[in-house]
């Protein structure tokens, strides 16, 4: 966000050229092939590889890390404790689990403080991710329920667009009208949530009216287990998250 870090205050670092090459063009930021520079000229670091690079990133910058350094991970699973164990001792690290919509300026986001962290790193963290969306502070303990609720949610949602669409386009509206009639209720429904702080049932109430068409669409959803799909389709996401997450460290602690 142009808002609140110029393009000259970004530093990112990448082994390949042909992605820093792309990244650089879009974002219009300095690159390097060296992370070993990020962390010479950077006060903030974020860390964004897969889960299992994360022990050979942080062997590359341990020795050069400044105390004073904020380390922010989005490497799924890997937590706290074993970030920190492969830095200097007093390391202050933050996790965040984002979603996709952070692309467009709309992430549903979470983050968990390491018990170094300062109060001021969490308004920090806090800003960087409010500037792409909105993003609550949890413990670490929550952040596989976070991947499996916001993390996952957007796949979710396509199905649901998606299916809504192939609704209408049965009942004959062209394929084009129905997918942009779909789309475009659920980011109004989700608006009206936020905006008005209204519980979601109370504004379903207001739409269903005795007898009508919107009740019977409930009753048809109700019928096919929509809810209790939803909230299954979470606790999966949830419990695989945490299966990963016992991988990931499992693998981190023999590296």
């Amino acid at each position: 966000n142009a808002k609140l870090y110029s393009a000259n205050q970004i530093l990112a670092s990448d082994k390949s050229e042909d992605q820093l090459d792309k990244f650089s063009k879009l974002v219009g930021c300095p690159v390097t092939t060296s992370n070993s520079k990020v962390v010479e000229e950077c006060k903030v670091i974020v860390i964004a590889v897969k889960p299992g690079i994360v022990p050979y990133v942080l062997a590359e910058i341990r020795e050069k890390l400044p105390k004073s350094t904020l380390i922010i991970s989005i490497a799924a699973g890997v937590s706290i404790k074993t970030i920190q164990s492969g830095l200097p001792s007093g390391s202050r690290v933050v996790r965040v689990m984002p979603n996709t919509p952070c692309l467009i300026g709309e992430t549903a986001a979470a983050y968990a403080l390491g018990k170094e962290c300062k109060a001021e790193d969490g308004k920090l963290v806090e800003g960087i991710l409010s500037a792409c969306g909105r993003a609550y502070n949890v413990k670490e303990s929550l952040l596989d329920a976070v991947t499996g609720l916001s993390g996952s949610g957007p796949a979710y949602i396509y199905i649901l667009i998606e299916a809504m669409a192939d609704g209408g386009v049965r009942m004959g509206l062209p394929r084009s009208v129905a997918l942009n009639l779909a789309a475009q209720t659920v980011l109004g429904s989700a608006k009206m949530v936020l905006e008005t702080g209204e519980h979601p049932g109370s504004l379903k109430d207001k739409v269903a009216s005795p007898g009508g068409t919107t009740i019977a669409g409930i009753h048809a959803l109700e019928r096919a287990g929509f809810r209790g799909s939803i909230m299954d389709a979470i606790e999966a996401a949830t419990m695989k998250s945490k299966e990963l997450s016992k991988g990931a460290e499992a693998k981190s602690s023999k590296l």
